[in-house]
Formats: C-alpha cells, structure tokens, sequence
C-alpha cells in the first residue's frame, strides 16, 4: 500500500525524536571524565572517608582537598561536598577514624599487659607504633585548627582518647579512676597526665621529624627505638626511696 505524504512527513520525525534521548545519554556518557564514575551502592560515605586517608597518606594534608579525594574515589567533585559539607567535615570524620583506630590500638596494648606500670609501658610503645604506621592520619589527629572538635563522632573519639591516657596514668600512680576523677582533677593529678602525654607526644613527634637519627645511630649496637622509648618512660617512674 502506498504511503500518504502525511505519514512519510511524520514518521522520520518520530524517529528521529525517539533516537534523540539515546544520542543525549551516549554525548553523556563521552562527557564524563576519565576515571569519574557514578556509585550505585550505599557506602559512598565510607569509600570517600578510605579515599580520603588514602590522599593524606600519599600526599600529606596540604594535598588533602576535596577534588582529590573525588578523584581518588572515581566520582563527582560535588560528592564529597554531599556527605561532609566541606573540607573541614571530611578531615574531622577521618580524624575521628584515626581517634578510633588509635585509641583500640592502646587498649589492646594494655590488655596483654597485668602490672599497671607494664600497662602504661605498652599504651606507650602502641601509641609510638601507630604514629610511625600512619603518619598522615597522626598528623591530622592533632592539628586542631584543621578540625571542628564540635563534631559528636570526633568529640567522642578524642574524649575517649583522653579517658584513656587518664586512667592509664591513674592506673601507674595506684589510684582508682573514676567517673570523678576524670571529670575534676587534682593539679597533681592534672600534672601527671600532662607529663606522660608530653613525653609520648614528644618524642613520637621527633620521631616522625627525623630529629632523633643523631641519637639513635650512637646507641649501642642491637638497640634502637623501642629500647630508647622503654628507657626513657622508666626513667620517669618514682624509685623507691634508698633505691
């Protein structure tokens, strides 16, 4: 049967609209930058978070930015931004991350340990080893002024950072922590703490600095970090008078 002039008008021009959202999402497709592509699952949150430390531990905090971390996850630039607001949000749930990581590492530390004094030793030790397997993320953990310590997931992880080394220090001097004791200290009490962080801190930081290589190459042979790390918080400890 022969076509009218009406259907071989319209029918082309039904085609070509029909096609027309194929060639949108194909130009689409070819749009998209290399290496950026779409997430179809629900943990979008966590893989920019493992994103994230990726970054920092490869290019240190000044090349921590958002677009980096979207590259890194192979998404949009405007991703991070979704799930973390800005900059700021993203650094504090990975420090809050690092708080997490850091804090289980000491408990466990401790835990293999019986005599207070022991205890301490081995929070110490943990908290040196964490630092030198993640430096990034150490570093992080204590650049305040990169970080909104408002946050409820970071506020908890530093707090209970905190709580750890108090009633670790508690522990050392033969005191019960308590809720309390924690929450009120003595200036002794107060002195204590602040004395065994500066310490840890300390020498974790001239560590991660390379400021101890002059000291550590004039060891005795077979010593090295953790037998001058073990020395060093012995040395702080009260000897018995007449000892």
């Amino acid at each position: 049967m022969a076509r009218t002039a009406r259907e071989t008008t319209i029918r082309p021009a039904a085609k070509r609209r029909a096609a027309k959202p194929v060639a949108e999402r194909l130009a689409s497709r070819r749009r998209r930058p290399a290496g950026e592509t779409p997430y179809h699952h629900g943990d979008l949150h966590d893989a920019l978070l493992a994103a994230a430390e990726r970054v920092l531990e490869r290019n240190g905090l000044s090349g921590l930015t958002l677009r980096a971390v979207a590259r890194e996850a192979g998404v949009s630039h405007a991703a991070p931004t979704h799930h973390f607001d800005d900059l700021t949000g993203l650094l504090s749930e990975l420090a809050a991350i690092g708080f997490r990581r850091f804090n289980a590492a000491m408990t466990a530390a401790g835990n293999t340990e019986t005599l207070p004094l022991m205890k301490s030793l081995a929070r110490a030790k943990a908290y040196v080893a964490y630092a030198q397997a993640r430096p990034g993320m150490y570093g992080l953990m204590f650049r305040t002024e990169r970080l909104d310590m408002t946050r409820p997931s970071l506020h908890e992880a530093a707090t209970a950072s905190f709580e750890g080394l108090a009633t670790a220090v508690s522990l050392s001097r033969n005191e019960e922590p308590t809720g309390a004791t924690l929450a009120a200290l003595s200036l002794d009490q107060a002195a204590a703490i602040a004395r065994a962080w500066s310490l840890v801190h300390g020498f974790t930081t001239l560590l991660l600095d390379g400021r101890l290589k002059d000291i550590l190459r004039r060891l005795p042979e077979g010593t090295g970090v953790d037998q001058l790390l073990d020395a060093m918080l012995r040395s702080t400890v009260p000897r018995p008078p007449g000892a």
